[in-house]
C-alpha cells in the first residue's frame, strides 16, 4: 500500500523508544491483516468521548477490524457524542477544578470525563426513552438480546437521525452497525444505560433476563473465535486495560484448557497501548510476556507495548494501517 504524508512522517521521525514501538506495532498490524489475519480491537477508558471514531470508523469500513470488545461506557458514549456533540462542554483547565466547581457541574447537568463534560439531558436522557422502548418490546415478548444488539436496533430504526450532530462517518458504532460487526461488551451493567436498565428492573417495568450477560458474551465469543481462528489467526489490539481487554483475551485459555480444544491457536498478534506502569498484580501494567503462562499468547506471538496516551497513539497507528 502506498503511504500518505502522515505515514511518511511517522516512518521518517518515529525512530526510538515509544515512537519506535508505535511504528513497529503498526507495521505488525498491517502485516497480520495483509496476510489474511483477522483483528480484534478493545476499547477501555473513554475512547468514544475522545472521538476515536474519527479514525476507528474508517478502519471498520475499510475492513481493518473484524471484532470489537469495549466497555459499556464506550458503547453508549459513541451514541451520546453522535446525538449531543454540540452540547458537550470542554474544560481545558480541569486540573484546577475545586470540589465546589465539580458540584456545580453536577447541578448544571454535566458529567465530567477528564476535560470533557457529557450533557445529561441532551445525551443520556435523549437516548433513554428510545432504547427503553426497545427493551420493553423485547421484555414483553420474552426476547433476550446482547447489549450491543439493542444499540444496533436503535441505530437501524432511524429514530436518532433527527438528533445527529456529527457526521455519521465519524461514529465507529454506526460503522460497526453497517457491517454488523460482532461486539463484545463485558460488564455492560457498569455503564450509565446499564444502570438505567437496572433501575427499570428494580421497579418491575423490565426483567433482568431481557439483556444477556457476560456469560452469554463469552459463549458468543468462543463460537466466533473457533470459526475465525484458522489460517493466519486473530490479532489482539488492546487500547487501555481493564475488562475490555482482560475478558476477551481469556477466550483462548477457555477453549484450549477448559473445553480441551487442542486445535485452537493462540492469539496471533498482540499490542497494547497503555500508560499504566508495571506494578505488582496490575493486569493493565503487566508486560505481554506475562500472558504466555496463562495460555493467552504463544512465545512466538509478535508482541508490542506502547507506553503512551492512547488518544495520541491509536489514531497514528490507524493512520499507518489506512495508508494516510
Amino acid at each position: 500500500m502506498s503511504k500518505g504524508p502522515i505515514s511518511k512522517f511517522i516512518e521518517a521521525n518515529y525512530l526510538h523508544f515509544n515512537a519506535a514501538a508505535l511504528i513497529d506495532a503498526a507495521k505488525g498490524y498491517e502485516a497480520h491483516i495483509t496476510k489474511g489475519g483477522k483483528m480484534m480491537i478493545t476499547l477501555a477508558g473513554a475512547m468514544s468521548t475522545a472521538e476515536l471514531g474519527k479514525t476507528l470508523a474508517e478502519m471498520i469500513r475499510k475492513g481493518k477490524v473484524d471484532i470489537i470488545s469495549c466497555t459499556g461506557a464506550n458503547l453508549e458514549e459513541d451514541v451520546f457524542n453522535l446525538v449531543a456533540h454540540n452540547h458537550y462542554k470542554r474544560i481545558p483547565g480541569y486540573r484546577d477544578l475545586s470540589p465546589k466547581d465539580e458540584f456545580e457541574l453536577l447541578q448544571n447537568g454535566f458529567n465530567r470525563v477528564t476535560d470533557t463534560c457529557i450533557p445529561e439531558d441532551e445525551a443520556i436522557r435523549r437516548i433513554e426513552g428510545h432504547i427503553f422502548k426497545l427493551w420493553k418490546a423485547a421484555c414483553d415478548k420474552n426476547e433476550t438480546c446482547l447489549p450491543h444488539e439493542f444499540f444496533y436496533r436503535l441505530i437501524r430504526s432511524g429514530v436518532l437521525k433527527q438528533y445527529y450532530q456529527i457526521e455519521e462517518k465519524d461514529s465507529w458504532l454506526v460503522a460497526a452497525c453497517e457491517r454488523n460487526l460482532p461486539i463484545i461488551v463485558p460488564g455492560w451493567e457498569d455503564s450509565t444505560l446499564g444502570n438505567i436498565f437496572s433501575s427499570y428492573c428494580v421497579t418491575g417495568e423490565l426483567k433482568p433476563a431481557t439483556v444477556k450477560s457476560g456469560i452469554e458474551y463469552m459463549m458468543f465469543l468462543g463460537k466466533w473465535y473457533t470459526e475465525n481462528c484458522l489460517g493466519q489467526g486473530i490479532g489482539f489490539f488492546q487500547i487501555g486495560g481493564g475488562i475490555a481487554g482482560d475478558f476477551p483475551i481469556c477466550v483462548v485459555p477457555m477453549l484450549k484448557q477448559d473445553l480441551k480444544k487442542d486445535d485452537i491457536p493462540f492469539w496471533a498478534y498482540f499490542c497494547q497501548i497503555s500508560d499504566s506502569t508495571t506494578s505488582y498484580g496490575s493486569y493493565s501494567g503487566a508486560v505481554p510476556n506475562e500472558k504466555i503462562s496463562w495460555g493467552k499468547l504463544n512465545d512466538t506471538t509478535p508482541k508490542f507495548i506502547i507506553e503512551s496516551d492512547a488518544t495520541i497513539v491509536a489514531p497514528l497507528v490507524f493512520a499507518w494501517v489506512l495508508g494516510l
